[in-house]
């Protein structure tokens, strides 16, 4: 009976050794390599256009004083009025104003793109409907045959 309890004692005592030798334990690096990171220095390049043209703003601050949103002259210079006429207007629009000008902001002012010299810019431009001269109302394969100069 004592061998017993004495082996059940030395069992039990063994397993609880065992977690506690399977610990992990940190060690300094071995290779000679160093832990410290290198940081490369390198210069943030600014990308894209950082300031507008002189021109264009004074194209915006003419047709914010056409809206009433800006009183005087053109300064040609984006100044904190300017920003600030330009920030309520885009906020009227309930549009964001976080960054000014909006595209949104400049076409509603007339300042967008131009697209008179587009090929689809005319007025009977629509392609919905097919322009043949002298023609009724054509179903989907005759606007087909008529669009592609296909014959039958």
């Amino acid at each position: 009976m004592r061998i017993r309890a004495s082996f059940v004692f030395v069992l039990i005592a063994g397993l609880a050794t065992v977690p506690a030798m399977a610990s992990r334990v940190h060690r300094a690096p071995t290779s000679g390599h160093s832990t410290t990171k290198h940081k490369k220095t390198t210069s943030h390049k600014m990308h894209g256009q950082q300031a507008i043209d002189s021109e264009r703003v004074t194209t915006i601050q003419q047709a914010l004083i056409r809206e009433h949103y800006l009183n005087g002259a053109p300064t040609s210079k984006w100044d904190a009025d300017t920003q600030a006429a330009m920030l309520k207007f885009q906020a009227d629009q309930g549009w964001q104003t976080k960054i000014t000008p909006d595209s949104r902001a400049l076409i509603k002012l007339g300042l967008g793109p131009d697209h008179s010299r587009a090929i689809n810019a005319g007025e009977s431009a629509n392609f919905n409907t097919l322009n043949v001269p002298g023609a009724a109302a054509a179903t989907p394969q005759q606007g087909f045959v008529a669009a592609s100069h296909v014959a039958d």
